[in-house]
C-alpha cells in the first residue's frame, strides 16, 4: 500500500526564500510603506484644524502615526507595490553567482 503524501493536481512545492530574497522584499515593503506615508500625508491625513488642534506636537508625531499606519496598511497587503518592486528588482539578482 503507497501511503505516500502527493501534491494537489497544479501545486507546486514551497521554495525557502535565500536570505538575499527575505532582505530584498523588506526593503520592497519598506519602500511600499514609504509610499503610502507619504500619500497619506498628501491626502491630509493627521491634519486638525479648529480649536482642538494639538499644536506643535501633535505636527511633529503625526508623521510617526502616518508611518506606523502605512506598515500596517503594507502587513496586510498593500497595495501590491512591494510585491511589483520585489519582482522586478529579483530579475537582475543572480542569488551569488
Amino acid at each position: 500500500m503507497d501511503m505516500s503524501l502527493s501534491l494537489p493536481k497544479g501545486a507546486t512545492t514551497p521554495t525557502v526564500a535565500s536570505p538575499q530574497d527575505r532582505a530584498l522584499r523588506k526593503q520592497s515593503a519598506a519602500l511600499e510603506a514609504s509610499f503610502l506615508s507619504e500619500m497619506l500625508s498628501h491626502a491630509g491625513l493627521g491634519k486638525t484644524e479648529g480649536s482642538f488642534a494639538g499644536g506643535i506636537g501633535e505636527e511633529q508625531f503625526s508623521s510617526f502615526l502616518r508611518q506606523e499606519q502605512a506598515n500596517m496598511m503594507v502587513a496586510k497587503g498593500g497595495i501590491g507595490l512591494a510585491e511589483q518592486l520585489f519582482q522586478a528588482l529579483s530579475k537582475g539578482n543572480t542569488h551569488g553567482s
